[in-house]
């Protein structure tokens, strides 16, 4: 169905380009000259991979011959040069695809017009305009209606271009996302290269868990299985050799290894027609924004309420003539008003009511959700973690268990081989060959050799050895290169007939070779402990095969010892077999189940990985700030303590007992009960399979913990699945690991985790200081504007007022609040339990003492503002407005200084670090110019009059006082639990009582 799909796109796609890429439909392109070109064309590598047409790769003679006619070496690859590069992009294409176009900013200007309060006020001011011109003529007569209007539209513009700026953020984080590294084989070394700079004629070599990144021919490859479910529909795994050699792209590696050649890439492919259709989805809404969404809509309820109760108030005492102007007359007189006048008092009332409902509405803060996790997001990168998923932000904030892996997480990742015994005796230096047996010798080097997914490149002029693969590869090629290993030829030497990847379940990986002379050998490589139990020879230093059964014991002593100075021990094997009992067909070859018994012992080798440098503070800071880290790894249980000691997640031998420390297989053979109860104390595990880390963190959130996990491999998805936070390796990690991961730690480092840790706890306590600040404006807001409606008639706020302090503390409030950086002091705290308040008993307390005396002394200057600012001598109507003016001065910069208390709620000093944002500093000045220019150049736009110095200083000292008042409030104490469960109490002892 999908593919289906996929065919319609294309014949559209490419009926639209074909002007373009001059590419005519319905005809076979004649394959192009050889001079300076490939033998092949696109339209006829098109036709085959859409197909999968068998006949027409065995017309160009097999992959072989298919890469002599794209000019590709099927060992060494292409060359990498930009010409040869370019030439490829030029005749097949680039591995891109046209994106369809996000949302532009018309679409969110759009949006932000559909808010119904704001379509009241745009009515509203259509009417009041009108009114206006009609009765005191277009000069005079627009300024009521037209000041709303504008002021609409100022809120309107400034919301539409702060969520098209949030969009364009999240746009250029999934490009990021998608932007996946690719090894591959060029000039015969392994390059990584990002999936958009594949080209047709790449050889690039596959493993468990990597995604097929283009379409490609099967050159090589043993057990591969290609999971096709995203472009088939079907989970069904499928088995790929030379009968069925074609690689869809996009698909997943599920098992086996293998080699492609590329054939298709970009639009010329299905994946890259399907992601051509479809548009990233940037509005995933977080389990935070849908709690704010209730809270906003409770908070509107209110706001609505009392705009309905103002609405009444000021109709019923308009129209029974208690509504007076400045100079004291009676604005309705029945019998006597003219209709425009009773509609233009109607419609200044109307506007009024839903001005409250506007700002009583909180609709900044599903925004400044928004802003805080763009922002945080887009820090996190510096901070080298990709977050995949939006609410992972949030989640981390509340982590109180991470699990994670030791090797290149909490370890450097950088290993090698520091000590080897071969035989009974322990090498002086690994490195120094003539202490090995020529048999020995060659058996070593034939298994490390074959038995690895690794590359070993010899530069052809001077210069080092490259060696690729995974740490350990890396570390045992690179052990077997200066014991002599001419990778390359050794290789050649011998055909591999059979491979068992590495399995993490198994702990091993084999492979089966043929000699020139007909002899075949088994190889094995893989966990010391476990390859050793399989093991029943071994060579002496001599080259003479011995019994084990006698020496096993000094073995597990050699390798206990090892792993107890944190050293990975590995150990390697093999065994001969008889040639006539492995299968002959290809068939029967790949269901062969390699001979993992009756092994004979070759070398068993420590490896060092030292711990990371930070990792130690990084585990410190994560205990004191309530966070317990486990290791759980598939090394040695011996290794996992030595590194858990040095890392300090173990603070000393004492702790090193059960369960605290425990092996996968004694986990899990514990019932499920048993593994919740003792799941809390587990702090090391060894030797643990990736079904042992699955249960692990079921246990874990089963007994109330929010788990982060972290994993690399693909039998590790669904443990990242199911924990609260996955957090994939950046580096290791395979795309199957990482697709379903929430976050992505890039360096695959510890530190970085932490540092995750603390965007989480940011992004909480970011949106706690703008709802402390928001409900402040609210509260104080809606008082004094329902207390002045009720006794007055009037309302010192005027609609534009109202809107320009809702611009404040919605957009303006959330851009400066939202993206305060993290301190370390989110880190002494514990996590946030995922059901405590929002809104806490220290904000409650914050809020009640900045709106209480910001309601106090505008209440006091609206009804004593005359007398109190010695005004008596002015006229009547003018001293009124300076008061209103004042009234709406003072309540403005009370926000602004309280602006800067919403950024510490429970901190003395609510400065420190305020000079490394910017950005708050930035809208603080702008506000405060903005206002200037309101209250002094704007009057007739916004209802004020121009104000003397000393009443400005009498403005600036009213919202100062702000600033003592709130390090008084956070001297009062206030009780731990919460007011929202203080408050319910009564009502549950009713029902108990009523029950």
């Amino acid at each position: 169905m999908i593919r289906a799909h996929a065919q319609v796109i294309r014949a559209a796609l490419l009926f639209r380009l074909a002007g373009e890429q001059q590419i005519v439909l319905g005809k076979r392109v004649a394959p192009p000259s050889l001079t300076g070109d490939y033998a092949v064309g696109l339209e006829q590598l098109s036709s085959m991979n859409r197909e999968h047409n068998t006949t027409s790769l065995q017309q160009f003679g097999g992959v072989k011959g298919l890469s002599d006619l794209l000019k590709t070496n099927l060992e060494k690859g292409i060359a990498g040069d930009d010409a040869s590069l370019s030439n490829r992009r030029n005749a097949f294409g680039s591995n891109t695809y046209p994106r369809k176009k996000g949302r532009t900013f018309l679409t969110f200007l759009w949006e932000a017009w559909q808010d119904l309060t704001l379509i009241i006020l745009i009515i509203a001011a259509a009417v009041s305009l009108a009114l206006g011109i009609k009765t005191e003529g277009i000069k005079e007569g627009w300024y009521d209606g037209g000041s709303i209007a504008l002021a609409v539209l100022l809120v309107i513009m400034v919301t539409a271009i702060s969520d098209y700026r949030q969009s364009l953020q999240f746009q250029n984080l999934n490009e990021e996302k998608q932007n996946i590294q690719i090894g591959v084989m060029r000039d015969g070394r392994m390059v990584q290269v990002s999936i958009f700079d594949i080209v047709v004629g790449d050889v690039i070599p596959l493993r468990i868990g990597d995604q097929v990144p283009a379409d490609g021919v099967l050159i090589s490859g043993h057990s591969l299985a290609i999971d096709e479910s995203s472009m088939t529909g079907e989970s069904k795994i499928v088995h790929k050799d030379q009968k069925s050699p074609f690689l869809m792209s996009g698909c997943k590696v599920a098992d086996g290894v293998g080699t492609m050649l590329v054939t298709g890439v970009g639009i010329n492919t299905e994946w890259g027609l399907l992601m051509a259709s479809i548009v990233d989805d940037t509005g995933e809404e977080t389990p935070l924004q849908v709690r704010l969404n209730g809270v906003a809509t409770f908070i509107g309820i209110v706001g609505l309420a009392v705009a309905a109760a103002v609405l009444t108030v000021l109709l019923a005492r308009y129209f029974t003539g208690h509504t007076t102007n400045s100079d004291g007359s009676v604005q309705f007189v029945k019998g006597q008003t003219k209709v425009d006048d009773i509609l233009d008092g109607v419609v200044k009332i109307v506007t009024i009511a839903v001005t409250i409902v506007v700002v009583a509405v909180p609709e900044g803060l599903p925004l400044a959700v928004t802003l805080t996790l763009a922002y945080s997001m887009r820090k996190m990168m510096a901070d080298k973690a990709l977050v995949r998923r939006l609410s992972a932000c949030e989640t981390m904030g509340s982590a109180t268990t991470i699990c994670s892996d030791k090797t290149g997480t909490l370890t450097l990742n950088q290993m090698t081989v520091v000590e080897a015994y071969v035989g009974k005796k322990k090498m002086d230096s690994p490195d120094d060959a003539s202490q090995l047996h020529d048999l020995i010798s060659s058996l070593l080097i034939e298994g490390i050799a074959h038995n690895t997914q690794g590359n070993v490149y010899v530069p052809k002029d001077v210069g080092d050895v490259e060696v690729t693969g995974s740490p350990t590869e890396k570390a045992i090629l690179s052990w077997a290169v200066k014991l002599g290993m001419k990778f390359d030829a050794v290789r050649a030497e011998s055909v591999e007939l059979h491979v068992f990847p590495f399995n993490s379940e198994k702990k091993r990986g084999g492979v089966a070779v043929q000699t020139t002379s007909s002899d075949v050998h088994v190889h094995w490589k893989g966990a010391a402990e476990i390859v050793l139990a399989s093991c029943t020879k071994f060579f002496d230093s001599d080259g003479n095969l011995r019994s084990l059964d006698e020496e096993k014991d000094f073995f597990k002593f050699a390798i206990d010892d090892m792993a107890a100075r944190s050293l990975r021990c590995v150990a390697i094997a093999y065994r001969p077999f008889d040639s006539e009992k492995v299968p002959s067909d290809d068939e029967g070859l790949d269901k062969w189940v390699l001979p993992d018994d009756d092994l004979v012992l070759l070398a068993v080798v420590g490896i060092k990985d030292p711990c990371r440098p930070s990792v130690k503070d990084a585990v410190r800071i994560c205990t004191e700030a309530g966070v317990k880290v486990r290791m759980v790894t598939g090394d040695n249980i011996q290794t996992a303590k030595a590194i858990a000691l040095e890392c300090g997640i173990l603070s000393s031998n004492e702790d090193a007992t059960e369960p605290n420390i425990i092996e996968g297989r004694v986990f899990r053979a514990l019932s499920e009960k048993e593994r919740e109860q003792i799941a809390k104390r587990i702090t090391v595990m060894g030797r643990s399979s990736p079904s042992d880390k699955l249960l692990l963190v079921q246990a874990l959130r089963k007994g109330g913990e929010v788990v982060a996990v972290t994993g690399d491999g693909t039998n590790d998805a669904p443990a990242l699945h199911e924990a609260d936070i996955g957090l994939a390796m950046g580096i290791q990690g395979t795309e199957v690991a990482k697709e379903s991961s929430d976050i992505i730690i890039l360096d695959d480092n510890f530190a970085s985790v932490v540092k995750v840790v603390r965007w989480g706890r940011s992004v909480y306590a970011n949106i706690q200081k703008f709802i402390q600040f928001q409900l402040t404006v609210n509260v104080a807001a809606l008082v004094i504007n329902v207390v002045a409606a009720i006794s007055s008639g009037d309302v010192p706020l005027t609609a534009v007022q109202l809107l320009w302090v809702n611009l404040i503390m919605d957009t303006l409030g959330a851009l400066a609040l939202a993206t305060e950086p993290p301190t370390d002091r989110l880190m002494d705290r514990n996590p946030v339990g995922r059901r405590e308040p929002l809104i806490t008993n220290v904000m409650w307390r914050n809020l009640i003492v900045q709106a209480a005396y910001q309601v106090c002394v505008l209440l006091v200057l609206n009804y004593r503002g005359i007398s109190v600012l010695q005004l008596s001598n002015e006229p009547t109507e003018h001293a009124v407005d300076i008061k209103n003016t004042m009234v709406f001065n003072a309540f403005v910069l009370c926000q602004i200084f309280n602006e800067f208390n919403a950024r510490k709620p429970d901190e003395l000093n609510v400065f420190s670090g305020v000079t490394r944002n910017h950005l708050f500093i930035a809208i603080i000045g702008v506000t405060i110019v903005l206002q200037i220019l309101i209250v002094e150049f704007l009057g007739k736009f916004a209802t004020t009059v121009k104000l003397s110095w000393n009443l400005w200083l009498v403005s600036v000292g009213i919202g100062i006082v702000s600033w003592p008042l709130a390090v008084l409030g956070k001297l009062v104490p206030v009780p731990k639990t919460p007011l929202s469960k203080f408050l319910s109490k009564p009502f549950k002892r009713r029902r108990k009582n009523n029950a």
